[in-house]
């Protein structure tokens, strides 16, 4: 009897202990649904009262790609895009970006562009705070007569960014010298005609220097690097020091403050920033012709993109240059030991002075020529690019010629120095 009557009480707990059970899962589960149902709506009030004007907007790596085939949609030369893997480094290397903190590959962003066959190849490096869509404007009609390659240079654009490490000049000259070299072996190019722009151009004539056997032609367009502190015409600087505007800059430069961390500082205001440098840059202060409406988008997306990503080569700044763009290795300095033959080409608006390039060309011991191209500032290639385009052909004239005595007139508008 006691044994039955335990029996029934057991089961009455058991039944009593599934009720309590279940009403306790049913309510969980309407507290995580009214959770649930609670942080969704607070997310949409959020959407609602912080607008996409004040959103912070990503960036990356495959985001610059994304942007580059965008840019470069509107093109009519079909292209390859690929990264082109440069390895950790050479064994052996003292160069500080092989050496970093990982030992994984890197990587360096090349478009290649269809040519006819035995077409010369033309490489073409950016400038600082630019990436090779900024030759946007050029490829189609370069690649009508070249075998045209345009590269992001290491730390740069779509290429790798590792953590830049250089501690001087010399490394940091080696960053960028030594990893071309390493792409060009990967490419296995060789007798090649040499493009840089403005830094690029500083790049291009370090690396003909250090391997000449490789560069045909050397075409260095608005280039850095012709002018050091030292030179006479730098008075106005020390006068700019002494005032606290010029301290205040100088220590900023010298602190490696660079104008892609006030975009990646400015957050959701850093692509309206972008949107007003390019429209003024390349429209209303254009030194030439406009951009059009959708380049203008596509270059400023483009842009934003490449500015706002990981900071890596961009800190060589303070490394070659003083304050004042002043090169601390000057290439004034090497121009009696110049190899390769040598084009300067500086639009008429350059604000990189072409004196540089004059005075160099007094010590140089290998052809030399300085055209100056109109309706153009540092960017002639976007300002002008058909006054460009004529200044490279010309200067290229014994690689593409096949009748050397018609292509030795200086296309009109056209200026030697």
């Amino acid at each position: 009897m006691n044994l039955s009557r335990f029996a029934s009480r057991l089961r009455m707990a058991e039944e009593i202990s599934k009720k309590v059970g279940s009403s306790s899962t049913a309510s969980v589960a309407d507290s995580s649904a009214a959770t649930s149902a609670a942080t969704n709506a607070a997310k949409s009030r959020w959407k609602i009262l912080w607008p996409n004007s004040l959103r912070w907007i990503p960036t990356s790596t495959d985001y610059i790609i994304a942007a580059e085939k965008r840019l470069l949609s509107i093109l009519k030369t079909p292209y390859v895009q690929e990264q082109v893997n440069i390895g950790s480094g050479p064994p052996g290397s003292k160069i500080r970006w092989f050496r970093s903190t990982s030992n994984e590959s890197r990587y360096i962003n090349t478009v290649t562009f269809d040519a006819k066959e035995g077409a010369p190849t033309l490489v073409m490096v950016h400038g600082y705070g630019a990436s090779q869509g900024f030759f946007f404007r050029n490829f189609d009609a370069l690649a009508s007569r070249f075998r045209v390659i345009a590269i992001d240079q290491l730390g740069w654009g779509g290429s790798s960014r590792p953590d830049f490490t250089c501690r001087s000049t010399e490394e940091t000259e080696a960053w960028f010298i030594d990893s071309f070299e390493e792409w060009r072996k990967t490419q296995n190019l060789s007798n090649f005609i040499l493009l840089g722009h403005s830094f690029g151009g500083y790049v291009a004539a370090k690396y003909a220097l250090k391997h000449p056997e490789h560069v045909q032609h050397l075409i260095l367009v608005g280039s850095a690097g012709f002018s050091a502190e030292a030179d006479a015409k730098s008075e106005w600087l020390t006068k700019f020091r002494a005032t606290w505007k010029g301290a205040v800059l100088n220590h900023l430069w010298e602190s490696n403050f660079t104008p892609q961390k006030l975009i990646r500082g400015l957050g959701p205001w850093g692509p309206g920033l972008v949107n007003r440098y390019t429209t003024a840059r390349f429209g209303a202060y254009s030194e030439g012709t406009v951009l059009t409406e959708e380049e203008a988008k596509l270059l400023t997306d483009y842009v934003y993109h490449t500015l706002a990503a990981k900071a890596s080569g961009e800190l060589c700044l303070k490394y070659i240059f003083s304050f004042g763009a002043f090169a601390r290795k000057p290439l004034l300095q090497s121009a009696s030991e110049w190899k390769v033959p040598t084009t300067f080409i500086y639009g008429m608006n350059d604000w990189m002075n072409y004196q540089g390039a004059v005075e160099a060309r007094k010590s140089m011991k290998v052809p030399c020529e300085i055209i100056r191209v109109p309706q153009g500032g540092h960017f002639v290639f976007i300002d002008n690019p058909s006054g460009f385009h004529s200044a490279v052909l010309y200067a290229c004239r014994k690689f593409i010629s096949q009748d050397s005595s018609h292509d030795q007139q200086l296309p009109d508008g056209l200026r030697l120095v």
